[in-house]
C-alpha cells in the first residue's frame, strides 16, 4: 500500500477477528515505527504489548472496575474540550453514527453501557500496545513525538493487513495495567492501541468520519 493511500484509508477499527497476531509481526511494526521523528532524536517512547491471558486479565479487571462505578482516570490527559465547542460537536457526530450502526437507541442505557465497556476491553482485539513515556519528562513535553509514533504504528500495521484503534479507555485504570503488565513506576502510561485483523462485517467498522475542508483551516501568506 502506498503511503498516501494508507493515510487516506486508515480508520479506527472497533471490531476484530479472534485470530491472534504473531509476536514477530508486532515486533516488526514497532521496529518500523521506531523510525518516527522526534525532537532532537529523543525517542521519548516505550511500549508494553499485551496479548493472550494477560490481555484477558486486564480486560476483565477494567470491566469489573467500570461496573463497580470506579471513576476512570488516566495518568496522561489526552482529551478535554468545552461542551459548547466544535470539538464536542465532532465527538457527538461520531457517537451518533456509531450508535446508529450498532443499533443503540439514545434511551437504551444497557446497550450504551455495554458499548462503553467494549472500549475498556480494547474492543476485544487480540492484542494491545500500551504506549509509555519516562516520568522524568514533563507531562506535555513528549506528546507531539508520541503522537507521531502512534500514527506511524497505525500506518505500518496496514502493511500487515492489521487494523488499529487508538483509545484511552484501555489505560484509564492504570493500576490494572501496572499490576498485570509489571509497568515500572518510572514510566507514565500515555495511550493504548488495540490491534488485530479487522472484522469488516462488524457494524461499527462501517463508520465514515468527516474531515474539515482544508480551505477552512489553512491561512496562506506570501503564496
Amino acid at each position: 500500500m502506498q503511503i498516501i493511500d494508507a493515510i487516506k484509508t486508515r480508520k479506527s477499527v472497533r471490531g476484530y477477528k479472534p485470530d491472534p497476531v504473531p509476536k514477530e509481526t508486532i515486533r516488526q511494526i514497532l521496529q518500523i515505527a521506531g523510525r518516527a521523528p522526534s525532537a532532537m532524536n529523543s525517542q521519548p517512547w516505550a511500549f508494553c504489548v499485551l496479548g493472550g491471558r494477560v490481555l484477558d486479565q486486564v480486560r476483565q479487571a477494567n470491566a469489573a472496575k467500570l461496573r463497580a462505578g470506579e471513576t476512570p482516570g488516566g495518568e496522561q490527559s489526552v482529551v478535554g474540550w468545552s461542551k459548547q465547542s466544535v470539538y464536542r460537536e465532532r465527538q457527538v457526530e461520531l457517537a451518533v453514527q456509531l450508535f446508529r450502526l450498532m443499533g443503540i437507541e439514545r434511551q437504551d442505557t444497557d446497550k450504551r453501557t455495554q458499548w462503553t465497556e467494549r472500549g475498556f476491553r480494547f474492543f476485544d482485539a487480540p492484542a494491545a500496545i500500551i504506549v509509555l513515556t519516562d516520568t522524568a519528562l514533563k507531562p506535555d513535553t513528549p506528546l507531539i513525538d508520541i503522537g507521531i509514533v502512534i500514527q506511524t504504528i497505525c500506518l505500518a500495521a496496514l502493511a500487515f493487513d492489521l487494523g488499529t484503534c487508538i483509545a484511552d479507555q484501555g489505560c484509564l485504570y492504570p493500576d490494572v495495567l501496572r499490576r498485570h503488565a509489571a509497568i515500572p513506576d518510572n514510566m507514565r502510561i500515555v495511550m493504548s492501541i488495540a490491534i488485530g485483523y479487522p472484522d469488516w462485517d462488524y457494524p461499527a467498522n462501517q463508520v465514515q468520519t468527516s474531515r474539515v475542508p482544508i480551505d477552512d483551516i489553512v491561512h496562506w501568506h506570501g503564496l
